[in-house]
């Protein structure tokens, strides 16, 4: 996919990943950028520090909230006539295992899960209307691996995997690319938070490999996107964790169990 005159739309994108996709995208050449958060006054401060001849929109939209995706793919397309990219990037943290309270769970499937179900129902009959565009769902390394001490966060990842492959198997010939992002640890509040409090989940995954800026994950999009790649590891050990795990589960969750003691002992 060529970024250059492309209308985008870029959700949790008032901080972490979603701010450094939006302003990179407006560097690559975008002709729109809409920046999307639940937080209006977060996205309001990306879009303003955004500067050059792209058109960028500050946009307040609660991803779990299926009206209110659906209106911000009609409010885009009313104002520039069409979505290239749709980067479904908001995500959110449990911290908890299987004893999380059920209200939890629920939240965070409605953000890692559903929220990809409503972008791609909202945006995807105008993308075949016109046989292009292109989904980016944002999913994390925990998609393909784990992350042992959140199970609703890990679970819900693999999740927003499958969906993203389902996606590119059914529309892949209609036109329509699908990438699915999967990095490790990055320098953002969904990791620098947690470590702060004393996380054991996210001591490892900060152990599992180098701590990347959400600046590199825009590159590893960037450079995704031209290559029309499904799969976006900005991590690249994260692609041969994954095959060691399809080729031995065994000695792979004995070796994920060894990490986890050795991490958070």
């Amino acid at each position: 996919m060529d970024l250059r005159d492309a209308v985008t739309v870029v959700t949790g994108a008032g901080s972490g990943i979603g701010a450094a996709l939006a302003r990179r995208f407006a560097a690559e050449g975008a002709a729109a950028v809409v920046v999307s958060d639940r937080d209006g006054a977060a996205a309001q401060r990306v879009a303003a520090g955004i500067g050059g001849a792209t058109a960028v929109t500050a946009d307040t939209t609660d991803v779990t909230d299926e009206a209110a995706v659906a209106a911000l793919v009609e409010r885009t397309l009313a104002a520039h006539g069409r979505v290239d990219l749709f980067c479904s990037n908001a995500g959110v943290f449990s911290g908890g295992g299987i004893e999380t309270d059920t209200a939890v769970w629920e939240r965070v499937f409605a953000v890692n899960v559903l929220a990809h179900v409503y972008a791609a129902r909202a945006v995807l009959p105008s993308m075949l209307e016109r046989g292009s565009g292109h989904l980016l769902n944002v999913a994390s390394a925990a998609g393909l691996l784990t992350t042992p001490g959140d199970a609703p966060y890990t679970v819900t990842k693999h999740g927003a995997v499958a969906l993203a492959e389902w996606l590119a198997v059914t529309y892949g010939d209609r036109g329509i690319g699908v990438s699915v992002l999967c990095p490790l640890g990055v320098a953002t509040p969904l990791l620098l938070d947690p470590l702060e409090q004393g996380s054991g989940a996210a001591a490892v995954v900060a152990a599992s490999g180098t701590v990347i800026t959400p600046e590199d994950v825009a590159q590893s999009v960037v450079d995704g996107l031209a290559a029309d790649r499904f799969l976006v590891l900005p991590h690249p050990e994260v692609g041969t964790y994954w095959a060691q795990k399809a080729a031995d589960p065994e000695r792979w969750l004995a070796g994920v169990r060894k990490l986890i003691r050795r991490t958070t002992s």
